[in-house]
């Protein structure tokens, strides 16, 4: 049982780069995040730019990843990751298109198209870079923190038509993921709280359900409301961000990464939701996280169909003469 965090006795300190640095070198990326022999790889095609009504005088760029086993007249299911920048950075923490090809290719998670997107910005501002994240340079800090429903229909009524005109998506619910780090993370959760007529399945590393833009409020709110058709894998380090505020030594509940995750996951247990969660030792980053993602992955599409055709098999399937 997850016991809440009190902020009696906890003592909020500054963390010192190498301090950091050990922390998160406990986490290293496995066999399911690097490219494997005999596995086929996907295409990465873009950059695009869709120009967005929600968020007017800013576009979003994105790429679109492609498995090998996609065929046109088959219907995909479909991950959307925020921050597509960090996701598709082949030498990151993340590198989300070496975990599809090779979770793909082994049937652990059903063939999807999957959408690498950066936060908004004008023509004017420089795309984000993965070290950097864009909160100081793009739209990112409105866009992924608001609770309200633009971003959604950036996703929703401006990404997904899109992406419509080129591919065959599953137009199911329960065949939509969405995930990301930080801020992206709680847009991602925002978009499938927001609609979860469109987006059924959430990835969140690090989340940000801390007081940036009220974001704070989650457990209440999903307390309050009715439960809603969503899954949720969490991911949080004990030493994330500890309740500090614009580097004042003041302590802040609404500000505490760790807390306000173990929080969300405490209401929506109470609520009956399908949840899972892994707590590590790490700082705010993507380090477990990134580690982890073939695992999430497979957790959060556990249930995708699966072929009991008997050609339907690695070697009859890509060994073919």
């Amino acid at each position: 049982m997850i016991q809440t965090l009190s902020a009696i006795g906890i003592l909020v300190s500054l963390v010192t780069c190498a301090m950091g640095q050990g922390l998160d070198d406990h986490y290293k990326l496995g066999p399911d995040s690097l490219p494997q022999e005999g596995v086929p790889q996907g295409e990465i095609n873009g950059p695009h730019a869709i120009p967005s009504k929600a968020f007017p005088g800013t576009q979003h760029t994105y790429w679109v990843y492609v498995p090998a086993q996609y065929k046109d007249d088959v219907p995909a299911s479909l991950m959307v990751f925020q921050d597509g920048q960090a996701f598709i950075n082949d030498e990151g923490q993340l590198r989300a298109r070496h975990v599809l090809d090779n979770l793909i290719h082994r049937r652990e998670i059903p063939v999807m198209i999957a959408v690498f997107i950066n936060p908004g910005r004008t023509t004017e501002q420089p795309e984000p870079n993965p070290k950097e994240w864009g909160d100081k340079t793009t739209n990112r800090p409105e866009e992924y923190n608001s609770l309200d429903d633009r971003y959604a229909r950036v996703i929703i009524d401006e990404l997904m038509p899109e992406l419509a005109k080129s591919y065959n998506i599953a137009p199911e619910a329960e065949r939509h993921g969405i995930g990301g780090v930080s801020s992206g993370a709680i847009a991602a959760f925002t978009v499938a709280w927001e609609r979860p007529d469109e987006f059924s399945k959430v990835l969140s590393i690090v989340g940000s359900f801390t007081n940036i833009r009220g974001g704070h409020v989650y457990p209440e709110k999903v307390r309050e409301s009715d439960k809603k058709p969503i899954r949720v894998f969490f991911q949080d380090g004990r030493n994330d961000n500890r309740g500090t505020r614009h580097g004042t030594v003041d302590y802040d509940p609404t500000w505490d990464w760790f807390l306000q995750n173990v929080r969300l996951v405490e209401a929506m247990t109470e609520k009956g939701y399908d949840i899972n969660y892994s707590w590590g030792i790490g700082l705010h980053g993507s380090a477990q996280g990134g580690a982890m993602l073939p695992e999430m992955m497979r957790w959060l599409w556990r249930d995708h169909g699966v072929s009991t055709d008997p050609n339907d098999t690695i070697e009859r399937s890509f060994n073919k003469p």
